[in-house]
């Protein structure tokens, strides 16, 4: 299996991104990947946006992370609802728009795209043979919790996911998510704003229990911000939050699948 190139510290990782449209029944998945320019092999994360789809700052946070030596794909998650290049505006109709569509997919073809993703993920030609890792915001916080049930996930990171902690997730009232936590293979990392009423105290602590009695390895962070806390647009953007839970994900990611230089 190849390495990635030699790492040095006067030399700085370039990314490439492009459109990939991923084979699966009925409409065309598309995704957005980013990935390093130079040659060898690297880590695959697959990555879940939010409500809003491909926007702006979920894009910038997949070139973020490829910069850091990993090949990072992240799929429109309404592609049976939405036309392909769909993105969905952050404003009051627009969560309206991407509440109504999540609440009319069956997480049943949430999973079936998952499990699709990850295979195509694992046949990239710059992703490295069993090092695949997923990473997800907002209900694709949840979507990345179930994505971990996949026996070749081997890290996963949650960022202020939506629905685990009461299991509502898409059409479906309750997923179950938490009932099938002891299926986690892989380590995971939580992380949760304080002040996000959509995950309240209770809620994390709800999650927690139940990570504890599944016998996962996993760790969970707190930040005093609100939900959405990484996202570059708005007034709810942290940027000492955020920097702090990168670097985070950064360090589980590299502790599972090694530095890009070695």
């Amino acid at each position: 299996m190849g390495a990635g190139p030699e790492c040095h510290a006067d030399q700085q990782m370039i990314v490439k991104t492009e459109y990939a449209d991923i084979s699966v029944a009925g409409p065309r998945m598309r995704a957005f990947v980013a990935a390093p320019r130079a040659e060898g092999e690297y880590p695959g994360i697959w990555c879940y946006s939010d409500i809003f789809q491909l926007s702006p700052p979920l894009l910038r946070t997949c070139v973020r992370l490829a910069g850091y030596g990993f090949v990072v794909a992240a799929p429109e998650i309404y592609r049976r609802i939405e036309p392909p290049g769909t993105v969905i505006p952050f404003d009051d109709a627009g969560r309206t728009r991407g509440q109504q569509d999540a609440a009319k997919t069956p997480v049943a073809d949430f999973d079936a795209d998952c499990r699709a993703g990850l295979d195509w993920l694992s046949k990239h030609p710059k992703v490295a043979c069993g090092k695949i890792g997923v990473i997800g915001f907002c209900i694709g916080g949840h979507l990345a919790f179930r994505a971990a049930f996949q026996p070749d996930v081997r890290a996963t990171v949650c960022y202020y996911g939506t629905g685990i902690h009461d299991g509502k997730l898409g059409k479906d009232a309750d997923a179950g998510s938490l009932a099938c936590a002891k299926e986690i293979r892989g380590e995971l990392l939580m992380i949760f704003g304080t002040k996000d009423p959509h995950v309240p105290e209770a809620g994390r602590e709800t999650v927690d229990r139940a990570l504890r009695d599944s016998g996962v390895r996993y760790k969970t962070l707190l930040y005093p911000a609100e939900h959405a806390f990484t996202r570059d647009e708005g007034p709810r953007y942290d940027p000492e939050a955020t920097d702090l839970a990168f670097a985070e994900t950064i360090q589980l990611f590299r502790k599972i699948f090694g530095d890009w230089g070695q």
